[in-house]
This record gives C-alpha cells, structure tokens and sequence, in this order.
C-alpha cells in the first residue's frame, strides 16, 4: 500500500509529487519548503474526518434513533469521497499555517491511495458516544460504490441528540472507509525543545482562555476567541502543546515498543543518557543513566528536550501502523548519536511504525546508506555488520525507502505552456541497493569543503 501525495502552490512550493515509504526522507537547503510539506501532508492526515462529508438527513437520523439500524448508500466510491475531502481540506490550509488566506487562495493538497480496491468487505468500528453505542461498517458493491450500515445502542432512560448523532455516524462511517489507508500520525515540530520547557506556562494559557470562555457573554465571540491564543501557531506547533500537556496521561499507557521490543527502548536511553519520568504530581524529569538526580527541564540538556515527545512516543503511544514525522531529528544531537538515531528510526520501520523526517543531517543520511548496503547475504558484508555492532533488525531494503530533494528545478510542462518553468519543486533522489542513498546537496557542500582543506594544506607544503 502506498500514498501518493500532490501540492501546488503551497508556500514557496509552486508544485510537487512524493511517494509515501516506509520510511521517508525530505532534504534540501534552508528555505526550500521542506516544512510547507511536512505541515500540508500532517494537517491533512490528522484533521481530514473535519473535511469528510456524508450527507443524512434528518428522516434517517430519527430512523436510525427508532430502529436502532440504518442503511445508506452512495453513488460516490471512496476514491470520489478521498477527492472531495482533499478539495475541502485545500480550501483551509490557511488555517493549518496560521496564515492570511489570501497566501493560500490557489493551493491545492491532493492524495491518492493504491489500496482502495483491494478489500470488498472492511471492518466495522464500535464506539461510546454520549452514553450510547455507535458502530458503523461498510461493504463495497460490484460497481465499487458505497454501502454503509449504522448502528446505535440507546442506553436506558437517557435520549439521543439529533445532531450530535449525525455527526458520531459521520465520524464513524469515515472510520470504515479509510479504514488501513490514511495512518494515525504524530508530528514533532523543531520548535518541540521550546514547547517542552513552557509546558506548563502554555496550561496556564490554556485554563485562561478556558476560564474567559466561561465568563463570556452573549456579545463575545468564542470561536474568535478561541484563535486569538491558538491561532497564531501552525496546527503542527499546536499539536506538540498538546501533546506536552498530555504526557502524564499518555505515561499510563504502554506502547507495542515497550510490550515487544524493550530493546528500542533501551537505544534510546543510550542516546538520551537517561530517562524520562512523571511523578504523580505531574512534575516531569529526566534522571541521567547511573544516578538518581531528577532533573528539571529547564536543567536538562537541549538533546533532553529534543528527544522527550520521542521517548514518550516510543514508550507509551507507539503502534504498528503508525506514521511518525520528525522535523529536524538531529535538533542538538553530537554527529555519533544522529547515526544511532538512524539506525533507531530503521528498527521503528522493520516494527512497522512508518516514518517520516526532514533533516538537514549527513551522518543520519549516510548512515542509512550504511543500513541498505549491509543489507545483502554477502560473508564481507555480514563481518563488517557484526565488527561494527550492528544488528539484523536495523538492516532496511532500498525499496523500503524514499528520498526527496527540496530544491528548484524544471516543473512539468502544464497545458498551454510552451516552456518549462523552473521552480520549487521535490526531486526524488536515486537510491541504489549496493550504493545507497546519493543528495546532491550534501555532496556538494562536502565536495567543497574537502576541496578548501586540501588547498589549504598543500599550500602549506608549497610555502616549505
């Protein structure tokens, strides 16, 4: 299964195209639209079921709430209903960058999926909802059209809400249809270091804004003043708020990381030289391997702060199927933990956790080029992987990855255009299985400095 996703016109990226791997890479100079992509790509995986359209009307509604049952068809086939969720979704993309509209006025998100033909019959969901029970569950008909039954289980002595009942069928049956196409995503921004020091602050700004909603008279907009605090901010920055103030929720869970592979866990105490903890009060610390000082945030080290939304990910979140976006994971990383961090990131992939990272980071790229050519039954190759420590499960196939270059480059010619246009664009970078991975923008930068090194020092033996 694949996704495939299209841009135009989104930021600085005038168009481009990129495949979804299991595990995918965005690299290119600073100011390239790196970010635009990763923050179009996670505003849509993560609020599309806001953009998603179903229309019931009020008749089915009250049936539905009778009976307990009811059926719907569409003429629409799942890929008809994906387009439309795109286009709605393209028409807010303002609001995922906490932007002006008019910078987005002629944006446009597409994605398309592979995957939707290759099940007839896909599994219902069950949810409690306002004390009730709302399942949903889809069968696709000949035609490749839609058919949808929903189901509610009133509970005693308590009447279900019209509205909020069409809203929970919606929601579900949206459930069904992209069911094991669209990932459940987790993003960690590059401004994750800040958000993890002013985690608190930024609950104190959250029970303020709760607190004057509350006192709000009929003359206050709420909506408006729900996007005077949180609106300044791209969905993804938001999200790592969120996600900060949740972590002593989310460390009363347990991740498939920490339920079958501990030793991923065990890396990234290695990496992080410590752990992360909760206390019961919700204060958060982190304890440095072979002591038993708690320190604070703020006392701990800028790599600390970088890897804590990752650690908790990894610990108490994680599930197979996920996909995971990291902007920048080399954020204050010495050059020897960025290759480990590589090779945490392949085992995350050979789990079945999908991830996703713009970097600017030689030492993580040729780090998984080390990773793709180990990866062959060759006697040389597996003494080499064995003298250097590494393991079978950090091994990942050429295939397996996809590599993009945000740089300007020749678009594809548009109709009626005579002449190709040069622009921001993504260039998928060649990936060879003996080879590995080849970015120019890299090469280059070392080309050059190696080139000044040696001038430099065979000047010197000259001047003697």
């Amino acid at each position: 299964m694949s996704l495939i996703v299209k841009l135009k016109d989104i930021g600085i990226i005038k168009q481009a195209e990129f495949s979804l791997g299991d595990l995918t890479i965005i690299c290119g100079e600073n100011n390239t639209g790196k970010t635009y992509i990763s923050y179009a790509l996670y505003g849509f995986l993560h609020s599309w079921n806001n953009f998603f359209q179903l229309p019931i009307s009020d008749d089915q509604v009250n049936s539905l709430i009778a009976t307990g049952s009811l059926e719907i068809e569409t003429e629409r086939t799942a890929e008809q209903i994906l387009k439309e969720t795109c286009s709605k979704y393209s028409k807010h993309l303002s609001n995922i960058f906490a932007a002006n509209e008019e910078s987005f006025q002629n944006s446009e998100f597409h994605l398309f999926s592979d995957n939707f033909g290759s099940q007839s019959r896909l599994p219902g969901f069950r949810r409690s909802f306002q004390g009730h029970f709302i399942s949903a569950s889809l069968r696709r008909r000949g035609d490749g059209k839609l058919s949808f039954t929903a189901c509610i289980d009133k509970k005693p002595g308590r009447q279900a809400d019209q509205e909020l009942v069409r809203d929970a069928i919606k929601f579900r049956i949206a459930e069904v249809i992209f069911f094991g196409i669209l990932p459940k995503t987790y993003i960690f921004a590059s401004e994750r270091t800040g958000t993890t020091i002013f985690r608190k602050e930024l609950d104190y700004a959250r029970s303020h804004l709760l607190d004057e909603m509350g006192h709000a008279g009929s003359n206050k907009d709420t909506p408006q003043l729900f996007s005077k605090v949180y609106r300044r901010y791209p969905a993804p920055i938001n999200e790592n708020i969120d996600y900060s103030r949740q972590l002593d929720t989310f460390a009363k869970s347990k991740s498939i990381i920490s339920k079958e592979h501990p030793e991923v866990l065990e890396d990234l105490i290695d990496i992080v030289g410590g752990e992360y903890v909760i206390t019961e009060n919700d204060q958060l610390y982190f304890i440095p391997k072979g002591t038993k000082t708690q320190l604070t945030m703020v006392e701990s080290s800028s790599a600390v702060r970088s890897l804590l939304d990752l650690g908790f990910y990894l610990r108490h979140i994680a599930e197979k199927g996920d996909l995971l976006m990291i902007d920048e994971p080399e954020l204050s990383l010495h050059p020897e933990n960025q290759r480990r961090i590589a090779r945490l990131f392949a085992r995350l992939v050979n789990i079945g956790v999908k991830v996703f990272i713009t970097t600017h980071s030689d030492y993580i790229v040729k780090e998984l080029n080390t990773l793709i050519m180990l990866n062959h039954d060759k006697p040389h190759l597996k003494a080499i992987a064995e003298e250097n420590g590494y393991q079978q499960s950090e091994l990942i196939k050429a295939d397996q990855v996809k590599v993009y270059v945000a740089e300007k480059a020749l678009l594809p010619l548009e109709e009626g255009q005579k002449k190709r246009r040069r622009a921001h664009t993504l260039v998928p970078a060649d990936i060879d299985s003996e080879f590995g991975i080849e970015v120019r923008s890299f090469d280059k930068a070392i080309d050059a400095m190696n080139k000044i090194q040696r001038d430099i020092v065979w000047g010197v033996k000259q001047d003697k």
